[in-house]
């Protein structure tokens, strides 16, 4: 492995046409991937990797006559110290937010590549283009927006927008919507049937954090062995899962954690108020994500938290 600074200039340009090559295939692949969901900013893409197809061609130009027609193979993984990309395209569940950081990063990367091996370059034409790449890199940037122009008009905007909204709804919001429901709601009956069994704020404590706890594995288990993603659309299941594991384990812990309180009737009244809140929030959540009536779902959700809260109340004290 060689470092940076003892690359000869038939290497450096080697190196840099090698960078071309694999920068232009990761937007090329960033363009396909993204293409079925954002086929406006697929197709920024697209220009952005015959950008670099174009750079590559100059500096093969270059190469072949300083050089000659063979060229040393050398890659970003052979010099120490060099550029080293983030293989976000590999993800399961690409993110545009994802994409657009990654070329930002990998644009000003290249640029300060090119300045560097301008200033050691002692050809004046090897000097003078790689100069002139790293103006280019450095202007990517309002490359890119000239492209946006062209292809992310108003309506794809709104479109992108809308299909971004709908991806994060359907592998965010409703597996955690599914987690904090039946973890505020399904851990009522034991943790208040506990708190009017004993009288006794630790215990009821210990009966909550396990149940908590419990339920948030188990819903997390099944919500990402349930559907891999790959014909919902879901997105990635460990992902998912999580969202809903932790969301079950959060709806149990807020009325449990009140149960820190030494005394049992302010602790209960302060589980109490939390339910309230809870309640209120799944409500909101189901109108502002899932267009339900806001009405209706407070109905819906505090009715059937009322009924469990009651059984539990009611087992407890017999």
């Amino acid at each position: 492995m060689k470092h940076f600074s003892e690359l000869s200039e038939a290497e450096t340009l080697a190196l840099a046409i090698a960078n071309e090559e694999e920068d232009a295939r990761i937007y090329a692949t960033f363009a396909m991937r993204l293409r079925p969901d954002y086929p406006a900013s697929a197709k920024i893409f697209d220009g952005m990797a015959e950008e670099e197809q174009g750079h590559r061609n100059l500096l093969l130009g270059l190469y072949e006559r300083k050089f000659g027609k063979e060229l040393p193979l050398i890659t970003r993984q052979d010099v120490r110290g060099f550029l080293r990309r983030n293989p976000v395209w590999l993800a399961e569940d690409l993110r545009i937010e994802a994409v657009r950081r990654q070329a930002a990063i990998m644009e000003l990367e290249a640029g300060e590549f090119y300045a560097k091996s301008a200033e050691r370059a002692r050809d004046t034409d090897v000097r003078r283009l790689l100069g002139d790449l790293a103006l280019v890199e450095r202007k990517h940037e309002a490359r890119a927006e000239q492209l946006t122009e062209t292809h992310l008009t108003e309506s794809a905007r709104a479109s992108e927008a809308e299909t971004a909204r709908r991806l994060f709804v359907l592998q965010v919001v409703q597996p955690a919507l599914a987690g904090l429901i039946d973890g505020s709601v399904s851990t009522l009956a034991p943790i208040f049937a506990a708190a009017f069994a004993t009288h006794s704020s630790w215990e009821t404590f210990l009966v909550g954090l396990a149940a908590s706890i419990g339920a948030g594995i188990s819903m997390g288990l099944t919500e990402a062995l349930s559907d891999d993603g790959a014909i919902t659309g879901r997105g990635n299941p460990w992902l998912r899962g999580l969202a809903c594991g932790l969301a079950t384990a959060l709806g149990g812990l807020g009325h449990a954690l009140p149960y820190l309180i030494p005394d049992f009737w302010t602790a209960t009244g302060v589980a109490g108020a939390v339910v309230a809140l809870e309640l209120v929030t799944i409500a909101w959540v189901r109108w502002r994500y899932m267009e339900t009536p806001f009405g209706a779902a407070l109905v819906q959700i505090v009715l059937g938290g009322v009924l469990v809260l009651l059984a539990g109340i009611f087992i407890g004290s017999a």
